[in-house]
C-alpha cells in the first residue's frame, strides 16, 4: 500500500471516529479518482444527460455524510462504496425520469458493455439496477464485481482487492455475472415485449 493510500485510509479512520475535518483533509486525496469514475458512468450515459460528471461526484459527497460511521476498511473500499453510490444517484435520476415519461416506455436494453456504453435509456438503466439487484439475492459477491468493473471502472485487480478475493475468482464471476444478467435482461425484454 502506497503512501497515498494510507493517507486516505487513515484520514476514512479519523472521520470515522467523528473528525469532521478529515473528511475536508479527504476530499483533495480522492478527487480525481472520484472524477475519474463518474466519468466512466457518465460516458455510459445519453448524450445531453442533464446530470453531469462533477454534479455526480457532488452528489456522492452529499451522500457520503449518513457514511461517517461506515466500519471504514481501505481505501479500495471507500472507492467501493462511492461506485455504489454513483450506481444509486444515476439509477434513481433513471427512475425519475421514466416516471415523469407519459408511459416511462422506452426499450429495455440487453447488458452489453458497448452496446449499454453508446445508448442511455433511462428503461436500461432501471432494467440492469432491477437484475443487478436480483442478482445480488442470489450471488452478492457476483453482483459486487459488476457494480466495481463496469460502473466503477475498476480493473480486475482492483475489484479483487475490494472484495478480498483472487483475480480468478473476479474474471469467473465477471463472466457468469454477465452471461446471467444478459439472459435476464433479455427475459425482461420479452416478458415486455408481449
Amino acid at each position: 500500500m502506497g503512501r497515498g493510500d494510507q493517507d486516505v485510509t487513515d484520514l476514512l479512520l479519523l472521520w470515522q471516529e467523528g473528525d469532521s475535518a478529515a473528511l475536508e483533509r479527504l476530499v483533495p486525496l480522492v478527487y480525481r479518482e472520484l472524477h475519474r469514475t463518474a466519468h466512466n458512468y457518465m460516458a455510459r450515459e445519453r448524450t445531453g444527460h442533464t446530470l453531469q460528471t462533477t454534479a455526480l461526484v457532488n452528489e456522492v459527497y452529499m451522500r457520503l455524510v449518513d457514511f461517517q460511521s461506515m466500519d471504514w476498511q481501505s481505501r479500495n473500499h471507500f472507492f467501493a462504496i462511492c461506485a455504489n453510490l454513483m450506481r444509486r444517484v444515476l439509477t434513481d435520476f433513471a427512475r425519475s425520469r421514466r416516471s415523469i415519461k407519459r408511459g416511462g416506455g422506452d426499450a429495455l436494453l440487453p447488458f452489453d458493455e458497448e452496446l449499454f456504453g453508446k445508448s442511455d435509456r433511462a428503461a436500461g438503466m432501471v432494467a440492469l439496477d432491477d437484475a443487478l439487484n436480483a442478482l445480488a439475492r442470489i450471488d452478492e459477491r457476483k453482483s459486487r464485481v459488476v457494480e466495481l468493473r463496469f460502473f466503477g471502472g475498476l480493473s480486475a485487480n482492483e475489484t479483487a482487492q475490494v472484495l478480498g478475493v483472487s483475480v480468478e475468482t473476479v474474471l469467473r464471476d465477471w463472466k457468469l455475472a454477465k452471461a446471467w444478467l444478459f439472459r435476464e435482461l433479455n427475459r425482461n425484454e420479452d416478458a415486455h415485449a408481449t
